[in-house]
């Protein structure tokens, strides 16, 4: 009897021995979710911080601000001249034909001055430094091979390091990236002087971070990618899902300008700013064949997107486009000086009340008579959205283009809409006409 005791005690010992060994492998994995968890708690935590800090109380003053800066430059040039579309042919002299572009690009050392473009940007993105404050880190290979632990060189391992970092490249190049290049706060992705391709694999990705500047990148056919384990930091991995396809996808991030960029034919969005992201401006841009172009705000419900404030700005929405130039959801957009030349089913879109300036643009509807509306209000009843503020002023309508507006002027975005005599629609050929990522070459003026 004491025999099969000691045999049955044995034998609990042991399973239970084994029940510990699973328990304390699942408690292993759970515990490394956890810290998972908790790493991102905290940085949306911060990213939320920085969001109320950038949020502007007064966006009019913003909006004329910008309106001011457009006139004092038109008035030093020659505002008659009517300027043909197209950077790639034009063979003369520098010409900077808007106030973020002036602030910079006829400067024959700009290579030598990289970090003087910093100072350049206004709109609602306008205290955005990106790198400045630190060195340049020069990519010199374009792989994207390894992402726990990129390579020194590469795009990859500049993004994730550590402090303010002003990134530039060796030469022309192309990037296929593996994974989503998660970009860390203060930095500087600067394409200038290089012929930059992100093509044919993942997008940018801007997560919780803040103060961000993107310029002169050709981003184009970004696919979905599976998600794996990525080194977003140089302190931290962690396992991504699946990415949408987006061009740039920017989400909870603050103080984000993304300037003089070509892009193109995304799975998903060419750019997207969602969950409190705010304090942006998107300028000098290129954008065709694509159907929705940039989404504002991803969801009716998610109501912390009122502090979304963006500036679209000095773009030209070219060839092949569908919709979503941009859509929006609760915040304050304001639409200014951009060209409008294709669209197949509307222009600018939206829902949930968001507040829409739109200023100074040109509209050239498509053939379509279905199609001549600038706007839509999606699935939502005229007896609501007749009190959004949607405002259109000094636009420029062309073959039957019609502008809908809405709002009294009297919302919690007061949209004032003063015309500004120096920027009607009829400028924005001129205003946009180097929009797209440059031809720059050291020792010339850009």
């Amino acid at each position: 009897m004491a025999t099969i005791n000691k045999s049955y005690f044995f034998l609990f010992f042991f399973f239970l021995s084994f029940a510990l060994v699973i328990a304390s492998d699942t408690d292993g994995t759970d515990q490394e979710e956890v810290q998972l968890d908790i790493y991102w708690k905290q940085r949306a935590e911060e990213a939320k911080k920085e969001a109320m800090q950038s949020f502007e109380t007064d966006p009019e003053q913003v909006t004329e601000e910008f309106n001011s800066n457009v006139g004092e430059l038109l008035m030093k040039q020659n505002g008659t001249r009517r300027h043909l579309r197209g950077n790639k042919k034009y063979n003369g002299p520098c010409m900077a034909t808007n106030p973020m572009d002036a602030c910079w690009r006829c400067d024959k050392n700009w290579a030598k001055n990289r970090k003087r473009l910093a100072d350049c940007v206004q709109g609602f993105g306008k205290k955005t430094t990106g790198g400045k404050a630190g060195p340049i880190y020069v990519v010199t290979d374009p792989s994207d091979l390894d992402l726990v632990n990129p390579k020194p060189g590469t795009l990859r391992h500049a993004v994730i390091q550590k402090g303010p970092l002003w990134i530039i490249f060796a030469r022309n190049m192309v990037i296929r990236l593996q994974q989503e290049l998660l970009v860390t706060s203060d930095k500087t992705i600067d394409g200038r002087g290089a012929n930059v391709n992100i093509h044919n694999g993942a997008g940018i990705t801007l997560q919780f971070v803040k103060n961000v500047i993107i310029t002169n990148l050709h981003i184009k056919k970004i696919v979905p990618k599976q998600g794996g384990m990525i080194r977003d930091s140089v302190d931290h991995i962690g396992r991504r899902t699946k990415s949408d396809g987006d061009g740039i996808s920017i989400f909870g991030s603050s103080n984000v300008w993304i300037d003089h960029v070509s892009m193109e034919n995304c799975a998903d969005g060419l750019i997207d700013a969602i969950m409190g992201s705010t304090a942006i401006t998107i300028s000098n841009s290129h954008f065709t064949h694509h159907n929705d172009v940039m989404l504002f705000g991803a969801s009716n419900s998610y109501t912390q997107d009122k502090i979304m404030q963006i500036t679209v700005a000095f773009n030209h929405f070219g060839q092949g486009l569908v919709q979503r130039m941009p859509r929006c959801r609760h915040g304050f957009f304001h639409v200014v000086n951009n060209d409008y030349t294709h669209w197949l089913m509307y222009a600018i879109g939206g829902s949930m009340n968001p507040t829409i300036i739109s200023q100074g643009n040109r509209f050239i509807a498509p053939p379509n008579q279905g199609a001549k509306e600038v706007t839509k209000r999606d699935h939502t009843a005229e007896a609501e959205w007749k009190n959004w503020e949607w405002r259109s002023e000094g636009d420029l309508m062309m073959n039957g283009a019609v502008f809908v507006q809405s709002g009294s002027g009297k919302s919690k975005h007061p949209a004032k809409m003063d015309l500004m005599p120096f920027k009607p629609g009829t400028y924005v050929a001129k205003l946009t006409k180097f929009s797209g990522a440059l031809d720059c070459f050291v020792g010339k003026p850009c």
